[in-house]
């Protein structure tokens, strides 16, 4: 018998990889518009050199490996509960582990969905308005942008973009695919343009290179390491969105496509940042920080490249909202959440869902956002900080899973899990610099989600409390049954009860 995949399975799979492609990896497929600019900004106070340049590449390509690739990648992507991801699966498994009795378990859960809901009306507000603002670039784009303008298109596109989710993931996978695989493409080509110019920007995979620029700017090394952070969001679309397509096609996309084209195009904008370096000095001018990701394309294809990050950004949006979707759906199993509806878009993929409360409440979240920050650069600070404290949650919740489920030995388990602690908390802790900024209000969406979810738990203990006071123990219905036969009917009576031990008063 061959033990080589058919040709109707090595289709599914392509089909499925490349929704993920679209789905899943569009918000962290948008950090090169702005990551490694970023970064670099953040480390200009007093002149930028070429140590500097290389440095902050190098924690961008090493946050790529040690965040998405170890962690979530081969490591996260193996914990999942049935096929589903995402930081409730990983509270259903370490449950599970614990048997139930570590609350500890319970607040990490609720606090991860809490700040998981944060990011989901934060991304599509800030990647949506910060693409039509990008249409003022264009020529006489900023004599018609006026902020009415951009506030009303902003708005448009979301609404048809939540519009859309009744569709189904698959319906919104098939349109996002192909164009974001393009995107990649783009990114991937860029880079390897611009690689050439100074080949010495390969000595960002060196990770010394990330450790000395650290050691040498003390504080300034936080603010740069927040912005890097930049380079990594939606990595927790990687697992929340397992159950739309599964962990292979989701592994294969990032290994073999999103990765590389990523990793090159980084290289690319930190190479092209070298030469422009090194002709300024030669002319001795001040080397300035600059919009390095559009620079690297040529002026015949400036424009094409806008429309197509335009795009993008805009997919952007989706790794979130069908990771709200599985969030939900899962909160609910866990009784974290009350219920709600819940339509299956696919006759193949289990995971594939579309709620429509949540769709309606996340639309209204994100046109308030909009509507109050009115601009990219004041949103963007609230960026990173639900994300992050995410990353930290799941991180914990991993290590009990490991330990108390999988059964590995707990001083091997700590010192697998404790170097990804301390980058999330080092970037979490980066992140919070910036809660004035607007970084307080994923915390605040958080906040509210948690009163909601504390109030739903306390309520289904109090119900299932006056079920006991109210039910009759099982063993004694037996016996009140056995000596008093009941009439019996036609036909199958069922009782719904949440403990198996007690009659419910029905």
């Amino acid at each position: 018998m061959s033990t080589s995949a058919s040709p109707a399975t090595r289709q599914t799979l392509s089909a499925l990889t490349l929704g993920a492609i679209g789905v899943v990896y569009g918000d962290i497929g948008t950090s090169p518009l702005y990551a490694f600019r970023e970064a670099l900004a953040q480390s200009a106070e007093g002149g930028i050199d070429r140590l500097e340049i290389i440095g902050v590449l190098s924690l961008a390509l090493w946050a790529l490996i040690l965040v998405v690739t170890l962690k979530y990648v081969f490591f996260l992507s193996r914990m999942d509960n049935q096929g589903e991801g995402g930081v409730l699966s990983l509270t259903a498994l370490a449950r599970r582990a614990t048997q139930g009795r570590w609350v500890i378990v319970t607040v990490l859960g609720a606090a991860g969905a809490a700040l998981f809901y944060g990011d989901a009306i934060i991304t599509p507000a800030l990647s949506v308005l910060s693409a039509v603002e990008g249409l003022k670039t264009g020529p006489g784009g900023a004599d018609w942008l006026s902020l009415p303008v951009i506030l009303g298109l902003t708005i448009g596109i979301l609404v048809a973009l939540f519009a859309m989710q009744s569709r189904g993931t698959a319906h919104v996978a098939r349109l996002f695919g192909p164009v974001c695989a393009l995107w990649f493409i783009a990114l991937g080509a860029l880079g390897v343009l611009h690689i050439v110019d100074a080949p010495e920007i390969l000595q960002a995979f060196n990770p010394w290179m990330a450790v000395r620029f650290m050691l040498a700017h003390g504080v300034t090394g936080l603010f740069v390491l927040g912005a890097v952070f930049l380079t990594v969001t939606g990595a927790e679309a990687l697992i929340a969105d397992m159950g739309h397509f599964g962990r292979r096609p989701i592994q294969l996309g990032w290994l073999a496509f999103v990765w590389p084209a990523l990793t090159l195009n980084y290289l690319g904008q930190g190479a092209l940042a070298l030469s422009t370096l090194e002709a300024a000095q030669a002319a001795g001018q001040t080397f300035a920080n600059a919009d390095w990701f559009f620079l690297m394309a040529p002026d015949a294809l400036r424009a094409p490249l806008v429309v197509l990050a335009t795009a993008a950004t805009i997919i952007a949006s989706q790794a979130v909202i069908t990771g709200a979707f599985s969030l939900t759906q899962q909160a609910m199993a866990l009784g974290f959440l009350p219920r709600m509806m819940i339509r299956q878009t696919s006759a193949q993929q289990i995971g594939q869902i579309y709620m429509p409360a949540i769709n309606w409440l996340l639309l209204a979240g994100v046109i308030v956002l909009v509507l109050a920050f009115q601009n990219s650069s004041a949103m963007a600070a609230a960026y990173g900080i639900a994300v992050t404290g995410t990353m930290v949650v799941t991180t914990c919740l991993a290590f009990i899973i490991a330990w108390r489920l999988w059964q590995w030995d707990v001083v091997w388990t700590t010192l697998l899990v404790a170097p990804f602690v301390a980058l999330d908390l080092f970037f979490f802790g980066a992140n919070l610099l910036r809660v004035t900024e607007g970084g307080w209000v994923p915390l605040l969406v958080a906040a509210m989600l948690g009163v909601v979810i504390a109030t739903w738990l306390r309520g289904r203990r109090e119900a299932t409390a006056r079920t006991v006071d109210q039910g009759v123990d099982m063993a004694d219905l037996v016996k009140a049954m056995a000596a008093h036969p009941p009439r019996e009917v036609d036909g199958v009576a069922v009782f719904l009860t949440q403990n198996p031990e007690v009659a419910p008063s029905a």
